[in-house]
């Protein structure tokens, strides 16, 4: 069998690829949080935040790709297994059953948050090692940032 050899040392690629790793882990949860509430929203907003969760769904996914294709290139077999995903998710999750629109909006901006925090420590981790990678998670934060902020928005004003 042909192994892909990485233009990293070793050190280096150990340490990038456990940030993607992690990061893949985080962005198909978010994917599949994000498409449970999607199929389980109620309220009056439903339409607007039944569409919205579609564009985060579709940002996880497509930067899910780039993260494993990245691992890939560095020699190291990403596992998006759906055991692996259920054993090192830890962002928080819906609840079972119907969701109203507010506890949606919530549970996104909590689960974005979290993986945002997540991914800033995994910035200062490849800066060093691997900057390639670490542009990346760049990349990746400013746009979950993003989906955080329009999200947030959403439950403006709030009763404080």
């Amino acid at each position: 069998m042909t192994v892909v050899k990485s233009t990293l040392p070793e050190p280096a690629r150990r340490v990038a690829g456990e940030a993607l790793q992690s990061t893949l882990v985080d962005l198909l949860g978010l994917s599949l949080i994000g498409k449970q509430a999607h199929w389980n929203i109620v309220g009056p907003r439903f339409r607007s935040i039944h569409l919205q969760l579609d564009d985060v769904v579709s940002v996880a996914r497509s930067f899910a790709d780039t993260v494993a294709e990245r691992s890939a290139a560095l020699g190291l077999p990403p596992d998006g297994r759906p055991e692996t995903i259920a054993a090192a998710y830890t962002l928080p999750g819906p609840k079972e059953g119907w969701l109203r629109d507010t506890e949606v909006v919530q549970l996104v901006v909590d689960s974005l948050a979290a993986a945002i925090e997540r991914l800033r420590e995994r910035i200062d981790a490849t800066a060093e090692p691997d900057p390639v990678t670490q542009d990346l998670l760049i990349a990746i934060t400013s746009e979950l940032e993003k989906q955080r902020w329009m999200f947030d928005a959403e439950n403006w004003p709030r009763d404080e």
